[in-house]
């Protein structure tokens, strides 16, 4: 069901933005864009170190906007840790002129044009804003968000979806025990009986989906770490998370089939998927597979399953032993990037490079999801928006 949520004022959407995005944005540009009175989209770029790039910013920002359907409107909202004192007056000025000249170039009403500074707020737009700014307490102290859609859910930062919690000292030395007898295990060891039907990579990531991550057999939980540093079974499992096991099936069959090419070619996995994706070498699953990897597909994840897979994944990871955590660590960099969460998945990409400067997965993510690459599906309207505000100055 669709709420509408009235913001009568300049600070009353101000109060209102971090909970249709999610998070409390920092050091960012955040364009918030309609549909004529509904929001549609909440689009975040980090603020550039040197104010030569503002041009390529502004650039991608609009650009982006451009290629969401039905978009006719969109506020931008500059977070900036400058303040006011400082910058004598509202700060990211010529940043906020260059994407307002250009957003308007593009044919977008640009509603209104905020700042959040260190020390007030201010529009671009409104010439009786104060040198000073107004008050941040008009903001954070602003009763309009008791009405806003999850808003106990707004996370501390774009990257807060990426903090691994404490680890489980004695959950991180069982799950290394089991992990162990894996790596030494035979064909009929006593160790697969106990997986019974988990043992098969789709029956095991539904039966990962179908519990709470603290109720997990840690044999299963070690299961799936095994296979996640093998990339036949690693890519396969990230998909089905996302688009259900009919995907995974299809993404585990191909993968067998995969590897069967790659021991015949003498390449490992990665390289063979590399080399097939840029000599266009694919069958037509093998081809849809290698879309929905890359996000060229309108078909969209499911989100309920994303989140429960990273709700999964984190305490998992922050328990594996550090050699296996790469693995995992590069399915929730895709699975957070799947939903639009680029900071999250740069964060936990960071993390795989880290542990593994060479890891082929994790540099390949690197690059591509570093480019600014969105999924096609993040331009697609859902049958039914969460949010919508209706914007206007007081």
């Amino acid at each position: 069901m669709t709420t509408i949520i009235r913001a009568a004022s300049a600070h009353d959407f101000l109060a209102l933005v971090p909970s249709l995005a999610g998070f409390q944005p920092r050091r960012s540009l955040v364009c918030v864009a309609f549909d004529g009175n509904r929001t549609v989209g909440v689009l975040r770029h980090d603020l550039p170190v040197r104010a030569r790039d503002n041009a390529a910013l502004v650039s991608v920002a609009v650009g982006t906007l451009c290629r969401m359907p039905g978009v006719d409107a969109v506020v931008p909202v500059l977070y900036t840790d400058r303040s006011f004192g400082s910058a004598r007056g509202i700060p990211e000025r010529r940043l906020a002129e260059q994407f307002i000249r250009r957003a308007e170039q593009a044919g977008f009403v640009v509603r209104d044009a905020l700042c959040r500074a260190a020390d007030a707020w201010g529009s671009y737009l409104d010439r009786a804003t104060p040198a000073s700014g107004h008050p941040l307490a008009m903001i954070d102290e602003n009763p309009v968000t008791d009405h806003a859609p999850d808003a106990a859910e707004v996370l501390d930062g774009p990257d807060s979806v990426a903090a691994l919690p404490a680890p489980d000292g004695r959950a991180a030395v069982r799950i290394a025990e089991a992990l162990g007898r894996f790596a030494d295990a035979e064909p009929g060891d006593a160790v697969f009986e106990r997986l019974g039907d988990d043992i098969d990579p789709v029956e095991l990531v539904e039966s990962l989906m179908s519990g709470e991550p603290a109720s997990q057999p840690v044999v299963r939980l070690a299961w799936f770490l095994h296979l996640a540093a093998r990339p036949a079974f690693r890519d396969g499992m990230m998909l089905q998370f996302a688009f259900g096991p009919v995907v995974g099936a299809a993404a585990h069959d191909d993968a067998i089939a995969s590897a069967e090419r790659a021991e015949a070619s003498g390449e490992s996995i990665d390289e063979l998927v590399r080399r097939e994706v840029a000599d266009g070498e694919h069958d037509e699953v093998t081809d849809l597979l290698s879309r929905l990897m890359l996000g060229q597909s309108t078909l969209r994840p499911e989100r309920t399953r994303v989140e429960r897979a990273l709700a999964l994944l984190r305490p998992l990871i922050a328990n594996a032993p550090v050699a296996a955590r790469v693995g995992p660590l590069c399915i929730a960099a895709w699975l957070a990037w799947s939903l639009g969460r680029g900071s999250a998945a740069g964060a936990f990409i960071d993390r795989a490079i880290e542990l593994d400067p060479a890891h082929p997965m994790a540099g390949l993510l690197a690059t591509f999801i570093g480019s600014g690459a969105l999924p096609e599906w993040a331009f697609v309207r859902p049958a039914s928006d969460a949010a919508s505000v209706g914007a206007g100055r007081a």
